[in-house]
């Protein structure tokens, strides 16, 4: 697995305890990395992604929600969401980085950790997403 990959799973792994526990990123990411030491490059990509995520969250779900007809974020399964929200960031903001390789990575990265529907879903909406903001 390469480093951005693990990198996205570690952030994946950090949203959700900040979704669920509503703490600040600093407080998870201490103890997270005190728990999952990895390289460097890991905790760098990491820590940008999850910045950039967080600071652009308000935007970031709204684009989502514009993007998955009939689902609101409230109702979306953790996991899925913060692929989503994480892998939107990522569209919008590192545009240095193909589409499609957001895309791939979010939908493998759902096949670990998301339910059986997870990779369709994720799929679909980040497809959709792309489609408008990659022009």
């Amino acid at each position: 697995m390469g480093n951005r990959r693990k990198a996205r799973e570690c952030g994946l792994q950090i949203l959700y305890q900040i979704d669920f526990t509503s703490r600040k990123l600093q407080e998870v990411a201490t103890v997270y990395w005190t728990d999952h030491p990895e390289v460097e490059e890991v905790a760098t990509y990491c820590h940008s992604l999850l910045e950039g995520t967080l600071r652009n969250l308000p935007e970031i779900d709204m684009i989502i929600e514009e993007a998955s007809t009939n689902w609101k974020m409230s109702r979306m399964a953790a996991v899925d969401r913060n692929i989503l929200r994480q892998a939107t960031y990522e569209l919008i903001y590192q545009t240095d980085i193909p589409a499609s390789v957001i895309i791939n990575e979010a939908i493998e990265i759902s096949k670990k950790y998301g339910t059986e529907e997870s990779p369709s879903f994720i799929n679909g909406i980040l497809d959709k997403i792309a489609k408008i903001k990659r022009l």
